[in-house]
């Protein structure tokens, strides 16, 4: 059996690694290197959520098999890079969940671009721009941290307004945006800067247009 989940594990195998994930014979997670580092996984995210010590793992028997699980989930998703972990890792530290993560959360952390290191908010942060800007009511009188942040708060105001969005809507809008533009940087695009739109000004006035219409109505009726 063991010589079968290192196989699976070597060629991402996800039909057996959940077979295998389901089975209730006992056995190892995989070889001993593989066993060394979901242990050292383990013992990182049980630091930061301590109180898994009492609750998720109370039993002993439970923390093996929440390892063969979490194999099974990252051959299924495609975690398979260093970087991934870390950026799984580095959600993990800053969540105010003091509760182990289901391991689908943490999936998604770990796919989760570093937005940072690009110089780009995070969701909440732009989120935040994106409420601001909104009682600003004008792109003008806004202070841009970058020229991404004007393109994806614009576009997210442009988007609410016409579609109508929903609050949450606009949460998830933030996410892919976030997401589009950081591989837009990572591509290595120079990001333009913030578009400069026509004056006020140069839309007429409603007095202006109504003064023109009685104007036209002079001229049409004879009236001096």
């Amino acid at each position: 059996m063991k010589s079968n989940l290192a196989t699976a594990i070597a060629n991402r195998d996800a039909g057996a690694l959940a077979r295998m994930a389901q089975s209730s014979t006992p056995q190892k997670v995989v070889n001993t290197q593989a066993e060394q580092f979901v242990d050292l996984l383990f013992k990182n995210l049980k630091q930061i959520f301590p109180a898994a010590v009492n609750t998720t793992f109370k039993n002993p028997s439970d923390e093996p098999d929440a390892k063969r699980q979490w194999i099974a989930a990252f051959a299924e998703n495609g975690i398979t890079t260093r970087e991934q972990l870390q950026n799984g890792m580095r959600h993990a530290r800053a969540s105010d969940n003091p509760f182990w993560p289901a391991v689908g959360q943490f999936i998604k952390w770990c796919k989760q671009e570093d937005h940072a290191a690009l110089g780009l908010p995070d969701e909440g942060q732009l989120y935040d721009m994106f409420k601001k800007y909104c009682s600003v009511r004008g792109w003008g009188k806004f202070s841009w941290p970058s020229n991404a942040c004007y393109w994806m708060v614009t576009k997210i105001y442009s988007e609410m307004r016409s579609k109508n969005l929903t609050d949450s809507e606009v949460r998830k809008l933030c996410s892919s945006e976030l997401n589009a533009m950081a591989k837009r940087i990572k591509s290595g695009e120079k990001i333009p800067d913030p578009m400069l739109q026509l004056e006020s000004a140069v839309i007429p006035t409603k007095r202006d247009k109504a003064l023109s219409i009685i104007a036209d109505l002079k001229n049409k009726h004879g009236f001096n």
